[in-house]
């Protein structure tokens, strides 16, 4: 079953790909004009237009002068309605917002501004990826309004919408009008952080550092190392234990600033995506507590440096590692 429904799904995007094979992605505008809006009845249209088709063979039946004018007027009204909900799209302008990055099982977060340059109010739109849950709104006239489409960032990497469809079907509901919108849009998913004390938060320290670590007095987690006999049962990682097999000593201590290096190697793990939100969360930690940190990986490392821009590059880093390199910007 699930089989089926992916099919189903695959074929469907391969009919909009090729619908939509002249439609470039739009870097940040775009505009709707007639060419890329597409318009078909609705269920409700095709009932209606069989109930004008049964009425005009009964007007020509018994040649009733008022049947055919009946039937006349609901035909003219069927056609003005379709001409109003193709109207209801015509010349509106999107505008993509910049989208921020998310730590994966966040929702990340797609905002558009949807203008509407005309003197008409337009009701009753609909914005939705395929698979999402569409967003109703309304533009009143000469008026502009923001639109926000939630999607679950369930893997780091990077995550795109993909075509998004803008559709209604006002003001009778006989027929839908609709646009397909291509953006050359994306949002980068950072790993998702695990807690500081199911890993080492620091797997290396350079020689001279101020950073105290072996206070047991101190208030503050300052990480877990190696079990040496001796060592008081009370300051146990169990959690670490029961992951790794191995007996780790909580430590506590002070801050008064300091380098460290986050050392892959040195992680106690060895799955891929387990590692990295551990070194997710050690980046996320040093970077509050205002030190200079570097970043060693497998072909890569970073020099120490502090700050908002360094702490970006070791996330992106973290979210494009072992990926394909047409899968990250």
């Amino acid at each position: 079953m699930k089989a089926l429904v992916l099919d189903r799904r695959r074929l469907r995007e391969r009919a909009i790909a090729w619908i939509t094979r002249r439609q470039l992605p739009e870097g940040r505008t775009l505009r709707l004009h007639r060419r890329c809006i597409y318009i078909l009845p609705t269920r409700q249209g095709y009932t209606f237009a069989l109930i004008l088709l049964v009425m005009l063979l009964g007007a020509i039946n018994y040649s009733n002068s008022m049947a055919f004018m009946l039937t006349f007027l609901l035909a003219a009204l069927g056609a003005n309605a379709m001409w109003h909900t193709h109207r209801n799209l015509l010349g509106l302008r999107v505008t993509r917002r910049p989208a921020q990055p998310v730590f994966a099982g966040q929702t990340a977060q797609f905002v558009y501004t949807v203008e509407n340059p005309s003197r008409v109010t337009r009701r009753g739109l609909l914005l939705e990826t395929l698979d999402g849950t569409p967003v109703p709104f309304d533009v009143g006239a000469r008026d502009e309004t923001q639109v926000t489409l939630d999607l679950p960032a369930r893997r780091r990497g990077v995550l795109r919408p993909g075509r998004l469809r803008l559709h209604g079907r006002y003001p009778m509901g006989l027929f839908r009008a609709w646009s397909w919108l291509h953006f050359d849009e994306s949002v980068l998913v950072y790993p998702k952080p695990l807690p500081m004390d199911q890993a080492p938060p620091f797997a290396g320290q350079d020689e001279g550092e101020s950073r105290e670590r072996t206070d047991p007095a101190g208030e503050e987690f300052a990480g877990v190392r190696g079990y040496q006999p001796g060592d008081s049962p009370r300051h146990l990682d169990w959690k670490a234990l029961a992951r790794t097999g191995d007996l780790y000593i909580k430590q506590f201590g002070e801050v008064s600033g300091g380098q460290v290096w986050l050392d892959w190697d040195q992680l106690p793990a060895g799955d891929l995506e387990i590692r990295l939100s551990m070194m997710c969360h050690q980046v996320l930690q040093a970077q509050a507590q205002g030190l200079r940190f570097g970043l060693r990986m497998p072909g890569l490392e970073l020099e120490p440096d502090t700050g908002e821009a360094h702490q970006r590059r070791c996330l992106e880093y973290l979210a494009c590692f072992a990926l394909p390199a047409d899968a990250c910007p």
